[in-house]
């Protein structure tokens, strides 16, 4: 397991003179190029999210760090998501890939505090073949931009199994900061959860929007659909101190 150093922030105290917007994220569709964030609605998407969760070994690989599923049967899946939409402390969407027009994973606003600005992104997965795609990250782009940039929140979480390597690769490769490890934070499926938590902050912001914007450009991509430069590379970089 590879041990990330934390960042270290400066710590402040001043006073706070763009207080946050007190906004909640609205159940409303948010477009790009590749992909449509489309509100949670059992009715519309259950039955492909189950099927691309369920499908396959790769897909069951979805659930091990999650803490629910997989199902044994889609009425039980039905069951789950039916709750996730009628959900007040958890915003779901699901994920439209465009050229398909197939539902190819979700993900939800959770820990919501709009009075402090404070929102983190969880419940994330994809179907297999939208992994490390373009579309996979424009989905995470979009929900991001739309909290911190239209919603202006003020940082943004991340928090994942600290066995989960996959997820912690991906929020640094879309600008997190790694801020430390909860020890024996939560038990989930019996077994006890370290949790990693990263963040973005509405400092960093800028910044991390201007790299992810560029990064997805359509002249970042060759006909068959690789980038032609490193997100992770160019984020890291972004660190790295500016010579004077």
């Amino acid at each position: 397991m590879k041990h990330e150093t934390a960042f270290e922030r400066e710590i402040r105290g001043e006073t706070v003179r763009h207080p946050p917007s007190g906004l909640i994220p609205a159940r409303r569709v948010i477009e790009g190029q590749t992909v449509v964030l489309e509100p949670l609605d059992p009715a519309v998407h259950g039955a492909a999210l189950y099927k691309a969760s369920h499908g396959s070994d790769a897909a069951l690989d979805i659930w091990t760090y999650l803490p629910w599923g997989p199902w044994e049967s889609e009425a039980g899946f039905m069951t789950h998501m039916a709750a996730n939409a009628a959900s007040s402390e958890y915003i779901w969407y699901a994920f439209r890939h465009k050229e398909s027009g197939h539902i190819k994973g979700m993900a939800c606003y959770l820990d919501v505090q709009p009075a402090q600005g404070v929102i983190e992104i969880g419940g994330i997965w994809f179907a297999p073949d939208m992994q490390r795609t373009r579309a996979a990250t424009e989905a995470l782009f979009l929900m991001l931009d739309y909290a911190m940039t239209d919603l202006r929140y003020r940082r943004m979480q991340w928090r994942c199994n600290a066995l989960n390597q996959k997820s912690r690769n991906a929020a640094l490769r879309l600008g997190f900061k790694y801020e430390g490890i909860f020890y024996n934070h939560m038990i989930f499926k019996g077994k006890n959860r370290d949790t990693a938590w990263y963040s973005i902050l509405d400092s960093d912001w800028p910044e991390v929007r201007k790299t992810i914007t560029a990064w997805l450009r359509n002249d970042n991509f060759d006909g068959g659909g690789m980038a032609q430069s490193s997100l992770s590379g160019n984020m890291s970089r972004r660190l790295v101190p500016k010579r004077s």
